[in-house]
């Protein structure tokens, strides 16, 4: 958790400081990519205090209204930036470059902007780099796609795909302030302020789908979940692990629920000191296990039937 916080606040700090320049540089040359930039930031800037909202209120103690915690407050504030960045971000970006296409105007003095987008590829490339670093410290030998599609984290691959997405608009506006004075045409400027849109829009539904699924509710994968079957079963009391019900409550804290099988001679005291050796195996084995709870079946019989 500290390296996520590492990541959002050098996000914040590079965002704070480079939307204030990009607004300052767009005001100077009258720049549509420029403007769509410093949009870009100021959200992103935005993005970040409420991640770190999230991930403080979700370290709250249980109480009796949230007996299992408050996990999943880091998995509603992503979703809620993934919907900032679609509809603030993208929305006025889109908003910007289609109004610059209707009434394009050439940047005079480019200068400016070039310093500020050199200062911003700078500042971001180095909040990007501190990011893929978080990321690859839980990532392991999966591929890209496969730890991110795995990750419980959600606010560090939210600031990844921000921070991914800031250095990309970064390349976007300048490809469209260059070959705007280049080929002497205001049109590449509105040009890339879309792109830049287009690019928000596509990054604020891959992080909507995958904080969704967190906040509605992920298991843990099929192996783990054959390895918790494994350690019940390895108990010299239990027939047979029945079901096995997983649930994130946030990235380093899952709930257990089992259905669990167990010798037709044990009394319920023998059952009872079972069930504590069974759940004191897997904790020691998967310490972000925090709730387990087994119920003992018939066997062929969950407890989803009763």
């Amino acid at each position: 958790m500290a390296s996520s916080k590492t990541a959002l606040y050098t996000a914040l700090a590079a965002n704070l400081g480079i939307s204030a320049t990009k607004f300052v540089a767009a005001g100077i040359t009258g720049s549509s990519a420029m403007i769509s930039e410093g949009i870009h930031s100021l959200v992103d800037t935005l993005n970040e205090l409420l991640l770190l909202l999230g991930l403080s209120r979700s370290k709250r103690p249980a109480d009796q209204k949230r007996p299992f915690g408050y996990g999943r407050e880091q998995y509603f504030w992503s979703y809620v930036v993934a919907l900032l960045i679609f509809a603030v971000g993208g929305g006025i970006s889109l908003y910007e470059g289609i109004t610059h296409l209707q009434h394009p105007e050439q940047v005079e003095d480019p200068f400016w902007n070039y310093i500020v987008l050199g200062i911003a590829f700078v500042l971001d490339g180095y909040s990007l780099i501190t990011a893929w670093k978080a990321f690859n410290e839980k990532r392991g030998n999966q591929s890209l796609w496969s730890a991110i599609r795995n990750s419980k984290d959600a606010a560090t691959f939210t600031v990844l795909f921000e921070d991914a997405s800031d250095v990309l608009g970064l390349i976007i506006a300048f490809l469209g302030v260059f070959l705007g004075q280049v080929f002497n045409n205001p049109l590449f400027d509105g040009l890339a302020s879309i792109l830049i849109g287009i690019l928000l829009v596509g990054v604020a539904g891959v992080l909507a789908r995958e904080s969704k699924s967190l906040l509605l509710g992920e298991g843990v994968d099929p192996e783990t979940a054959r390895q918790l079957k494994a350690l019940t079963e390895a108990d010299s009391s239990v027939q047979k692990s029945q079901r096995i019900a997983t649930i994130y409550l946030g990235p380093e804290e899952i709930t257990l629920a089992q259905d669990v099988v167990f010798q037709n001679d044990l009394t319920t005291d023998e059952i009872n000191k079972a069930i504590v050796r069974i759940h004191a195996a897997i904790m020691k084995s998967f310490p972000s296990i925090k709730h387990a709870f087994t119920q003992p079946v018939a066997l062929g019989e969950t407890s989803e039937k009763r």
